[in-house]
């Protein structure tokens, strides 16, 4: 972009809320079955048909307002939200709008070199999905599915504080971390459980007046929130520079071609002829209820990060990894027990982040298996730190307990029972040593001459003989004793 602009971004999250039954009706939000099989008089808005609102929803949805540091309103209303598109059954959309659930939040976000920011959270309001349209390549006929329409949704509006297409990504990945760590959504963003919608708009650096701004759709991935970001600021200041004017439009983000395309024109809240939803009351929460929900907030991704560096002396970038998923993080404390020697707690954390996860994704073992090992994966990890297992022996040990048919748990404490442990007795090196040097008499005199290069064919002669047991540093010793006498 040129340093003449600057661009202002502003996020809309609709993220998918894990009920087992939709927002205003029993049916299954049960998601990958047969096409229009979870909808019923509701869904379909059939004459005499009324909505109502599922209490879970509304729990989760004062929780992630909470997360958010929201005000939760003590009485919302829910409105009709008017517009016209085949997937939507009814015509309208069950919303809210001037009396939204949470309101004046915000999400603080840490950009690349530590620095952090805080970003505005406008609102936080209830929904019900629409179904979804299917377009068959070269079918004259579209096709409608709707067991998605009525899923409970909450959209997390932003304030525009947002300044570039990073800036937008680091917010979206912290803010799924933060619905995820609750519970309240499972972030799966090509399923469409987790969606965004970006309103990007650029002025003249340093003025205070917002510009024209375009919504654009159809993002799917964080890559291609960041591409499509970009992409645009860089197409709307292409036109201010040509003295041409930005359309305020909603448009659409190909992937194929790397562009955002105009879609239609950018509708504003009176499009959509918003009015109170005649057949639902106010939704009404008690201060109670909501204290209720606060005394069970979990620890959320920020202050993990935060204690997994204070508390075990972790760096930032390593405490980051842990806690993108709390499962992990919670099974490194677990490994960790009462020893939290800052020593000990970084080299745990990087076996687990590295020869722990290399070893699931060979065998495809899946996480639960891992959790329920850690006791014994633990122990693998400190015979390897003690010297008591080469890098050879630990590798073989959590190979043999990954791969083989049984629970994890005896499965590696087999392993390292079958694997033993390293040899570093003197005696017992010193005779391997002897045997294969007494076989290599040639390379013994090359090596003598002056070809000191062979020294690492020895080394690897007598930890095969020793099946990758033998203490590398007492062999080293031996070795050099042995060939330069």
């Amino acid at each position: 972009m040129s340093a003449t602009f600057e661009s202002v971004i502003g996020l809309e999250v609709h993220a998918q809320l894990r009920t087992a039954s939709k927002l205003f009706s029993r049916a299954s939000t049960s998601y990958g079955d047969a096409p229009n099989t979870h909808i019923d008089p509701v869904v379909l808005g059939l004459p005499g048909a009324l909505p109502v609102p599922n209490k879970e929803a509304v729990r989760m949805a004062v929780m992630v307002g909470l997360a958010l540091d929201c005000q939760i309103r003590g009485r919302s209303v829910f409105a009709r939200k008017n517009y016209f598109y085949p997937d939507l059954p009814k015509g309208y959309q069950i919303s809210q709008h001037d009396l939204p659930l949470c309101e004046r939040g915000h999400l603080d976000i840490e950009l690349e070199g530590g620095q952090g920011k805080r970003v505005g959270i406008t609102r936080i309001h209830m929904e019900e999905d629409a179904g979804k349209s299917i377009h068959a390549e070269g079918a004259p006929v579209s096709f409608i599915n709707l067991n998605r329409a009525g899923v409970a949704l909450v959209e997390i509006v932003s304030e525009p504080d947002m300044r570039s297409a990073e800036e937008a990504v680091a917010y979206l990945k912290e803010l799924r971390s933060v619905l995820v760590y609750l519970g309240v959504c499972d972030g799966n963003m090509e399923e469409g459980s987790f969606r965004c919608d970006a309103n990007v708009s650029i002025r003249p650096r340093g003025q205070e007046e917002l510009g024209t701004r375009c919504e654009i759709k159809n993002m799917n991935s964080f890559r291609s929130v960041r591409e499509a970001i970009a992409f645009e600021i860089a197409r709307q200041s292409q036109l201010l520079l040509r003295g041409e004017q930005v359309v305020q439009q909603t448009r659409l983000w190909n992937q194929a071609s790397g562009r955002t395309e105009a879609m239609r024109s950018k509708e504003d809240a009176h499009d959509y002829r918003y009015f109170p939803e005649p057949d639902l009351l106010p939704l009404e929460v008690t201060d109670s209820f909501v204290s209720k929900l606060r005394e069970t907030l979990p620890e959320l991704p920020a202050g993990l990060r935060a204690r997994l560096q204070e508390a075990y002396g972790l760096s930032a970038g390593m405490s980051a990894t842990l806690s993108e998923d709390r499962s992990r993080a919670q099974a490194f404390e677990r490994a960790l027990g009462e020893d939290a020697d800052p020593a000990r707690s970084a080299s745990l954390a990087n076996f687990l982040m590295t020869n722990i996860t290399g070893a699931m994704k060979r065998s495809e073992r899946p996480w639960a298996d891992v959790e329920a090992a850690m006791e014994q994966l633990a122990v693998v990890h400190d015979r390897w730190r003690a010297g008591k297992l080469s890098n050879q022996m630990m590798t073989r040990v959590l190979d043999q307990a990954f791969d083989a048919d049984r629970p994890l748990p005896a499965a590696v404490q087999a392993a390292l029972e079958a694997v033993g442990e390293v040899v570093s007795d003197d005696n017992a090196l010193g005779t391997a040593v002897d045997e294969v040097l007494a076989g290599l008499t040639a390379e013994v005199e090359r090596y003598r001459a002056g070809d000191k290069k062979l020294f690492g064919f020895f080394m690897g002669q007598v930890m095969r003989k020793l099946r990758g047991k033998a203490d590398a540093k007492s062999l080293s010793r031996l070795l050099r004793e042995r060939l330069d006498s």
